[in-house]
């Protein structure tokens, strides 16, 4: 007896449709599947055995084959268990009900419930994309799937229910459309809580603007940290396009909950500085996320940058302009989006007090450039802010003057960012810091003054075409929070003070 199932695969963020095709036959008893399957999926074979005894329901004696189609595809994991469990169910006729237009993704366990996966939101989407009207899938994975509009999602706690429903005895009733609900920033940390540092908060504010880059430089306990992780109280929301982009990765990576079906906030993630290479871009036999993909449409901090091994620092230079890694192994090729803010934090040299104007240095300059070296040329041209972040003073931590809270930052923020939204329609550009180069010249528009400007800039402190044209972006956001169409010269002054730091520390 032959029977065909509807089932879905995935490989990095990319989803598969697999096809279960099962034949009963006369011969000796034996339960074997191919098409490709890793360890899990062959392991399928005895938890769907014993899913079945819990129904009461008694395995064929004969032999039965299980073909995953394509079969040149690899499959992996435990998403095709229910799948080869109505398979099984349809080959023994034990179903009549036909499968068109149904397809099956889950894990079953011994006792026959099903169990939440990774990875349902991109294969649910294709299932969208490929006409499948219905979508059985583990309750706890309902909410996620339920994000996507056009497909009917039936929430299965266990077997017993899926046999219910298909026998007409108990039907299953769809979910309903899950719509987000506003990201909300009242439990986030506050720059209201920072006593001075106006100058860094300026900063901070420009790059959350328009999308740059940042490295924080200072002395111990001059805020650093503090200021980096307000960073997401003052970025805008994501738009449901990012928000889909973004829950696919952390779906995938099993970093979602039944409570948080779908990403609202822009991602922040701050790995230790002992993470490993693979940890930052991704990586595996089967590769999966890492931290810089898991920041996809937020923010990356990595606080004690010269901490942080220097081979795995370097790997961040492709990235950060492709806005996409790939990783390639004997499996096949996987690209992962990576479209970050970067925030860097670190101090000046070892012992932290190099360039301190009250505590003296104890480092040796050859300590202290070696400290220095571990961030290489390349990678600093790529922050399009350097910013000194200096020792606060008594008269700030005292005061009883209220600080800006981010909400009246995140205002200006907003406004720049309507701005660039108007500006980049249909370009498919988000904000100033993703502006192509060949697109420069006509969104960033300069007056005579500010020309003139530029030019000494650039001649006076020997800067890259890249250093350029982020001096430009910078002066652009500048510009967009000041509310002018053409960059002024104070715009341009204003951006290349940012660019001043690896003067002061690495050139000396």
């Amino acid at each position: 007896m032959f029977a065909k199932v509807s089932s879905l695969g995935l490989f990095g963020l990319n989803a598969f449709p697999v096809d279960v095709e099962i034949d009963i036959s006369r011969g000796n008893p034996q339960f074997e599947v191919v098409g490709l399957p890793d360890t899990v999926v062959k392991e399928s074979r005895e938890r769907i055995r014993a899913a079945l005894r819990s129904c009461s329901i008694s395995f064929p004696v004969a032999s039965v084959m299980i073909n995953l189609a394509p079969a040149d595809t690899k499959k992996s994991g435990s998403v095709h268990d229910m799948a080869i469990f109505m398979a099984i169910l349809r080959g023994m006729r034990m179903i009549s009900e036909e499968l068109e237009g149904c397809s099956f993704i889950g894990e079953i366990s011994l006792n026959g419930d099903i169990r939440r996966i990774n990875g349902v939101l991109p294969m649910v989407m294709l299932a969208r994309e490929l006409g499948i009207k219905s979508v059985f899938v583990p309750a706890d994975n309902a909410k996620e799937a339920s994000v996507i509009d056009g497909v009917d999602i039936y929430a299965v706690h266990n077997a017993e229910e899926l046999i219910r429903h298909f026998r007409g005895e108990e039907k299953l009733i769809p979910c309903e459309h899950y719509t987000p609900p506003e990201a909300a920033y009242n439990e986030t940390l506050d720059f209201a809580d920072v006593r001075g540092q106006q100058s860094a908060k300026k900063a901070l504010e420009i790059a959350a603007a328009g999308g740059h880059n940042a490295l924080l430089i200072g002395s111990p306990g001059s805020g650093k940290s503090m200021l980096a992780k307000r960073m997401p109280s003052i970025l805008p929301p994501l738009t449901f396009e990012e928000a889909l982009e973004t829950t696919k990765i952390h779906s995938i990576s099993g970093l979602l909950t039944p409570e948080t079906p779908i990403i609202t906030k822009r991602p922040f993630r701050s790995p230790h500085h002992t993470i490993s290479s693979a940890g930052l871009a991704g990586g595996g036999s089967i590769p999966h996320p890492g931290e810089v993909s898991l920041a996809h449409n937020g923010l990356l901090f990595l606080d004690e940058l010269a901490e942080f091994d220097r081979k795995t620092l370097e790997i961040l230079r492709q990235p950060l302009e492709d806005r996409k890694v790939t990783i390639a192994r004997a499996s096949g090729t996987i690209t992962y989006p990576c479209t970050i803010m970067l925030i860097g934090a670190m101090n000046p040299c070892p012992c932290g007090y190099y360039g301190h104007p009250k505590r003296k240095c104890i480092c040796p300059r050859n300590k202290v450039a070696g400290y220095l070296s571990k961030i290489s040329g390349p990678l600093l041209d790529r922050f399009d802010l350097h910013i000194e972040v200096a020792p606060v003073e008594f008269g700030d931590l005292s005061s009883k003057v209220k600080e800006e809270s981010s909400a009246d930052i995140r205002k200006r923020v907003m406004a720049a960012r309507a701005v660039q939204e108007e500006r980049f329609r249909g370009t498919g550009i988000t904000c100033n810091a993703l502006i192509t180069p060949d697109k420069l010249q006509e969104f960033c528009p300069m007056d005579d003054a500010a020309e003139t400007l530029m030019k000494n800039v650039f001649d006076r402190l020997g800067l890259s075409a890249r250093a350029y044209d982020r001096i430009l972006k910078v002066s652009r956001t500048i510009a967009d929070i000041d509310g002018s169409e053409v960059i002024k010269k104070q715009h341009v002054a204003e951006a290349a003070q940012f660019r001043s730091l690896d003067r002061k520390y690495w050139n000396e």
